[in-house]
């Protein structure tokens, strides 16, 4: 299939790797890469789908099919079933404003940079019920299973959400603690990098790169691409923490061996160099480069120690084994 490989994100995934920790600027090289990364694992995602779908018996394929991919991250599945339901207030308050309602129109950044959460708003509007977050049911929990369902409680409290959020809660608290001694304008700036998306005004672009119509034939609907921009900006933000790991341990190496081999080498003098907004004067940083990426990248393609032992029930590994999406 031939594609153009033309950048066309290059200033959305520099937004996201910053608020993902990235704070030097990197090159065009390592978001190209990125850029790569995230296309092939949509693709992937959408021909998983799309098999999904023929399975059912039809041609379009359903939110259903995307969350289905990706099951077994319960941290994920929490996040975009909060960024679903939360959605789903935001259109039944501009239904409920188009109506001649309250003025509930204030909404900003929840959990997610693309979830958009509700914040503290006038009490009249959150005591109606239009704007309560509802639960997004799944066709595989255990509930569905019946026809009757137990009424929920104002104060009953989600255990296993609680657990499902841990990874977020650590995402929040490093966030917390990055952005706490930022000044106004700073901290205006981290807001606008948190609202970067590959598909929020872009649902067009973003179909032609992802390549529906030629990958799948369903076509997306609003749902669909929400979803898909809700996954890439966690992809960016994955391989970012991960290659992030990558540099430190790296940095961490060198710093043992006693630096470069000259103390007077080229890294040392960019690690000297004026730093960016966010960096702490006495350090500098240098930006993540296409290594650390594709380290990073390894590490999230390798197969789990509790899987090996699996994959060598008939006495060998697999030739070849699946795309894993990050």
């Amino acid at each position: 299939m031939a594609t153009d490989r033309t950048p066309k994100y290059r200033q959305e995934i520099q937004q996201m790797m910053f608020v993902s920790g990235e704070t030097a600027e990197p090159s065009v090289e390592t978001t190209t890469l990125i850029e790569e990364i995230v296309r092939q694992q949509v693709i992937e995602i959408l021909a998983r789908s799309t098999s999904l779908a023929t399975r059912r018996g039809v041609r379009s394929i359903s939110t259903d099919d995307l969350i289905f991919l990706i099951r077994h991250d319960k941290a994920k599945v929490s996040r975009l079933r909060t960024f679903l339901s939360w959605k789903d207030v935001r259109k039944n308050v501009k239904d409920s404003d188009d109506k001649g309602g309250a003025d509930a129109a204030d909404f900003a950044g929840a959990d997610d940079p693309l979830a958009g959460g509700v914040v503290a708003g006038p009490q009249d509007v959150a005591s109606k019920p239009k704007t309560k977050r509802a639960k997004v049911g799944l066709a595989w929990d255990v509930n569905s299973f019946y026809s009757v369902q137990v009424p929920e409680r104002e104060d009953e409290e989600d255990e296993e959400e609680e657990e499902q959020n841990y990874a977020t809660l650590q995402r929040l608290a490093t966030a917390d603690e990055r952005t706490k001694n930022m000044t106004k304008e700073e901290y205006v700036f981290w807001s606008e990098c948190r609202q970067a998306s590959f598909t929020y005004r872009k649902a067009k672009r973003f179909r032609e790169w992802a390549g529906f119509g030629i990958v799948t034939e369903s076509k997306p609907n609003d749902d669909i691409v929400d979803i898909l921009g809700f996954l890439t900006f966690e992809i960016v933000q994955t391989l970012t923490e991960e290659a992030l790991k990558v540099k430190e341990r790296e940095d961490h190496e060198k710093k043992g061996r006693g630096g470069a081999e000259n103390g007077t080498s080229e890294a040392t003098k960019k690690r000297k160099r004026e730093t960016g907004l966010f960096d702490p004067p006495e350090e500098g940083r240098t930006p993540i480069e296409p290594r650390h990426i594709r380290e990073a990248y390894r590490k999230l393609q390798a197969t789990p120690n509790k899987a090996v032992a699996m994959l060598l029930h008939n006495g060998r590994i697999p030739a070849r084994t699946p795309l894993r999406l990050v």
